[in-house]
């Protein structure tokens, strides 16, 4: 088994980044949704609702509360799940069987073709989301155990950047595959877009290999006994009076709380507030989702670097403080402005910079401030259910926002209020050993 620390197990720990990062900007960003889109229009009745179990539902309403849903699935399961893997010291067979629960899902979307399979399409859709949050969990969960304090800003960025590289290269090949099915003896776009869920799931499911074959399971040598369900239910609430007990945990978890409110529903919208504000075509921005994957590689290292010098709480707040700015710089943006799309190129360059930084920092942060524990997993689905609830919340928070206002402008302006909340909070969250 491979030591704490070993250049070799922590490059291991980052390909699943590489795995499954496929799901998070093939399915969840770019093609699934606008495959979705436009194969629902194709049935949808003339005032544009489409039926299902015996409901008329507007199309992109029904897809957000399947997500909903999952989300909500998610932050459910996890700390339950999590206490029993504890327990077991079984983290990898969790990690193994979410990914195979969320691999398998999304190939399946794969017979989504029409109406008819519309239950395909969103029965799926959850439990690939499912698959991929849950699975989150207890990957997030070996980071305090494969690395060093000192080492988790940059092997927490590593992962990141392995991810927005990985699934970068293969939605360029999905989007030639789509643009150009004649190509591949492919008879349309939409079976090229369907073939594409297959290659994920493939995809997921190949090169988490890499990571089973280093990651070590029962890092503590726990013996569980036969009732390890409840056993693992009493790990949970032992965690639970523990982190009541961790003041500057509890503020860190509130100022994360309040910023993925913020950071997640910019980065679900952002695709919609483009396409519906500023009018823009498919191709700009799948353009800028692009643009801001390739930024987010360059940002993760970059404030992984800044944080070595100035520490973990001073950098987050320096992109909680650009997080705001871009809320603002939304906010000025109108369609009848010329150039409108240059100025939302350089709007997902600046999110793309601070995307992949807030996300890999506040990671490796929430690691450091934990106490000396075997726990992880448990500790970690605490994380999680912050981060899911944080994305419902949200989602919330901007339809309603939007249902008052009538502008999808005043809203991303109002989630600027969430950013200095957590700007605040941070203040609260002192200097440790490791997190300055």
């Amino acid at each position: 088994m491979l030591k704490k620390g070993d250049k070799k197990l922590i490059n291991a720990w980052a390909f699943y980044d590489w795995a499954n990062s496929a799901y998070s900007l093939v399915i969840a960003t770019a093609v699934f949704p606008i495959y979705y889109s436009s194969l629902t229009e194709s049935f949808a009745s003339v005032d544009g609702n489409i039926n299902f179990l015996g409901t008329q539902w507007n199309a992109t309403t029904l897809y957000d509360y399947t997500l909903a849903f999952s989300f909500l699935m998610v932050a459910f399961m996890s700390p339950i799940l999590s206490g029993i893997a504890d327990y077991t010291g079984n983290k990898l067979k969790f990690l193994k069987a979410f990914c195979l629960l969320g691999s398998i899902s999304v190939m399946s979307l794969f017979f989504f073709e029409g109406e008819n399979t519309l239950w395909v399409g969103l029965v799926f859709t959850v439990f690939a989301s499912i698959g991929f949050w849950g699975s989150i969990v207890f990957y997030n969960a070996y980071l305090p155990e494969i690395a060093h304090p000192e080492q988790q800003d940059n092997v927490s960025a590593k992962g990141f950047i392995f991810g927005y590289t990985g699934s970068v290269l293969l939605l360029l090949f999905s989007l030639f595959m789509v643009n150009k099915p004649e190509m591949f003896g492919l008879p349309d776009a939409a079976f090229a877009s369907r073939l594409t869920f297959l290659l994920v799931g493939i995809w997921w499911l190949g090169f988490a290999q890499i990571t089973y074959s280093y990651l070590p399971n029962n890092v503590y040598n726990r013996k569980p006994k036969k009732d390890f369900i409840w056993k693992g239910l009493r790990e949970l609430k032992v965690v639970y009076i523990e982190m009541r007990q961790q003041v500057e945990l509890k503020f860190f978890l509130l100022s994360f709380f309040m910023f993925s409110v913020g950071v997640q529903t910019i980065i679900l919208m952002a695709g919609i507030f483009g396409s519906k504000e500023l009018g823009l075509p498919t191709l700009d921005l799948i353009a800028v989702i692009l643009l801001v994957q390739i930024v987010a590689i360059f940002g993760a290292f970059l404030f992984s670097r800044i944080s070595d010098r100035i520490g973990n709480i001073a950098t987050l707040k320096i992109t909680i403080a650009i997080w705001a700015l871009v809320c603002c710089i939304a906010f000025l943006l109108d369609k009848s402005q010329p150039n409108v799309s240059y100025y939302f190129y350089g709007l997902g360059a600046l999110i793309g910079m601070v995307m992949g930084a807030i996300q890999s920092l506040s990671r490796s942060t929430y690691s450091k401030l934990l106490p000396e524990t075997k726990d992880h997993a448990t500790y970690f689905s605490f994380y999680d259910v912050t981060e899911k609830l944080a994305i419902v919340f949200g989602m919330l928070i901007f339809g309603l926002l939007i249902s008052f206002t009538g502008s999808m402008q005043m809203s991303v302006l109002f989630l600027a209020v969430f950013f200095i909340i957590s700007f605040v909070l941070l203040n609260f969250v002192g200097k440790t050993k490791y997190v300055q």
